[in-house]
């Protein structure tokens, strides 16, 4: 198992940690801290695989946490889990070592997806004396591989497919009612499809004002040339 510290000031978003941590096969969570000093005095008497760390903190932010983590020679890796989007934290983060960066707000999708990466690694690492080139290409080279896992259970990446050149054929804004009549597949089954699409940032749910009638929720495509899709449907 992967023992796991939460080093989050929210306890709301500590708590969705713990809850998506225990849908993942391989984890424990082992503790949370609330802030960097608390991290730091864990740490001293813990030992620790994995830091599921936020920037934002009071006193001493994440990165510089991160800082102190690896003067220390502290034996743990690290995810960060932020709402900070600009390009020199970010640069900073993966420069002190973070294996990866999941920008707030997210979905379970793409946490989940961070975890199984993490996981494979680990075990090719840490379960073998002598590894192979093949080995760490899996892991560092061959993401898109690794991806196909996280397909969430019930979608079909042939249907996925369908539904999204469906979307790119669109112009403008469009309704989930829509793309299940031209997929030809329920209006349920649909938005699952729609929901992970926007969990991969493909798409955005707005709420779309018309002149006359009721409110409607519209999802309008961001990226019709993503290649985010690829290792999903191929």
């Amino acid at each position: 198992m992967i023992n796991v510290l939460v080093v989050e000031d929210d306890p709301m978003v500590a708590q969705l940690h713990e809850h998506y941590l225990s849908q993942i096969k391989g984890y424990q969570l082992c503790g949370i801290a609330s802030n960097g000093d608390m991290a730091l005095k864990l740490l001293a008497n813990n030992s620790y695989d994995l830091l599921i760390l936020d920037i934002f903190m009071p006193t001493m932010d994440g990165l510089q946490l991160l800082a102190k983590i690896r003067d220390n020679a502290y034996d743990v890796d690290v995810i960060i889990v932020s709402a900070a989007n600009d390009k020199d934290k970010i640069k900073q983060a993966l420069r002190l070592g973070a294996v990866d960066y999941i920008i707030k707000p997210f979905e379970f999708e793409r946490f989940n997806l961070a975890l199984n990466n993490y996981l494979k690694r680990y075990h090719i690492v840490e379960d073998q004396n002598i590894i192979e080139q093949s080995d760490l290409d899996q892991t560092i080279i061959r993401q898109e591989d690794q991806v196909l896992v996280s397909l969430p259970k019930g979608l079909d990446k042939n249907t996925l497919g369908t539904v999204w050149e469906c979307i790119r054929s669109i112009d403008g804004m469009f309704t989930t009612e829509e793309v299940a009549v031209k997929v030809g597949i329920s209006r349920v089954s649909i938005r699952k499809y729609l929901e992970f699409l926007k969990s991969l940032h493909l798409l955005k749910l707005d709420l779309h004002r018309g002149s006359v009638g009721r409110p409607v929720y519209k999802y309008l495509c961001l990226d019709k040339h993503s290649d985010v899709l690829k290792a999903y449907i191929q």
